[in-house]
């Protein structure tokens, strides 16, 4: 069991919602990548989802897409409502959503965002997503992180690089 509760725990305990904590080895010069994550994890990229951040304006958006996916603003825009987006910043990362890169979980977040899964997620009996710190993944049913980070399913992966 994970020593001490991250706020993403705190808020999936607090909504009565079932998910493993899965401690994973990382060191300070180890990757953050999300496929270097699901590697360590032995699980499928497709499975492991990374948490993205965006902004439009004053306005900010979370995204999650498959670890080895990357986001195509554009989609994501027409899936906000909005006319463009951006990536927020890194600088921002911690300010705006009170976690840091690696470690973005999109439940437990500073405040609430309107928060989009690639329409992908829900084809997996269970997913991981960042626990809220880096070397923390929490393996949970996609129905379940959909229900606590109020999340919106649209097409907004594409391959990546």
């Amino acid at each position: 069991m994970h020593k001490s509760k991250t706020n993403a725990m705190r808020m999936l305990d607090a909504a009565g919602i079932p998910y493993e904590a899965i401690e994973y080895e990382h060191s300070p010069h180890d990757p953050v990548d999300g496929v270097s994550v699901a590697r360590s994890l032995q699980e499928d990229p497709a499975a492991v989802f990374k948490t993205l951040v965006t902004r439009s304006g004053s306005s900010h958006f979370v995204f999650l897409v498959p670890v080895d996916r990357e986001l195509d603003l554009k989609q994501c825009a027409r899936a906000a409502g909005v006319k463009s987006l951006e990536m927020l910043p890194l600088k921002d990362l911690t300010k705006v959503t009170g976690y840091v890169r690696g470690g973005c979980s999109p439940v437990g977040m500073k405040k609430r965002f309107a928060t989009f899964a690639d329409a992908s997620l829900t084809g997996h009996d269970q997913v991981h997503v960042s626990g809220g710190q880096i070397g923390l993944q929490l393996k949970i049913r996609p129905a379940d992180l959909i229900q606590a980070a109020d999340i919106k399913l649209a097409e907004i992966a594409r391959q990546g690089e």
